[in-house]
């Protein structure tokens, strides 16, 4: 019984520091595949899949994004259309969300559609030291977050414009 115990912490630290696989270097990825229901995303390049990485969503994940507030992540395609380097969450790539249907669906229901939804890191601060440990739970307002290493590596290897597939 006590070796079970003394596993278990060898068994979180090894997934803890163990290197994930990266993007090899000089590929750019122009799709990213999002599952929601298996908090995966994947990084294309043309007709190769590159990478996939575990994934956190927004804290009421099943659906598609309806208006600010929701904590939904939005489904369906979009294009990454913003970066930015200094954000309060390491890093982030700005998903194109809302669109003109998402915009016509919040105002029906007399809200404000939302937006700000991005591909991002941990929060600064004391978040970052729970690296992979963060996807244990879905905690943003809407957004997809990764490792502040992934945002790193997305953040370089994402080209301008890339597609973004979003599927519940």
């Amino acid at each position: 019984m006590i070796w079970m115990l003394l596993l278990l912490p060898v068994g979180l630290a090894v997934y803890y520091f163990y290197p994930g696989s990266k993007i090899p270097k000089g590929k750019t990825v122009d799709k990213l595949i999002v599952y929601k229901s298996k908090r995966s995303m994947e990084a294309w390049s043309g007709s190769e899949r590159l990478k996939t990485y575990h994934i956190a969503l927004g804290k009421n994940p099943i659906g598609h994004k309806q208006f600010e507030g929701d904590n939904k992540t939005p489904e369906g395609v979009y294009h990454i259309n913003d970066r930015n380097p200094k954000s309060g969450y390491h890093k982030n790539l700005g998903v194109s969300y809302p669109n003109t249907a998402d915009k016509t669906s919040a105002e029906k229901l007399g809200k404000a559609p939302g937006g700000h939804i991005k591909i991002h890191g941990l929060r600064n601060g004391t978040a970052g030291y729970m690296g992979k440990f963060h996807r244990l739970k879905d905690w943003t307002a809407g957004c997809i977050a990764v490792t502040n290493d992934e945002v790193d590596e997305l953040y370089t290897a994402v080209k301008e414009n890339a597609v973004i597939e979003i599927y519940p």
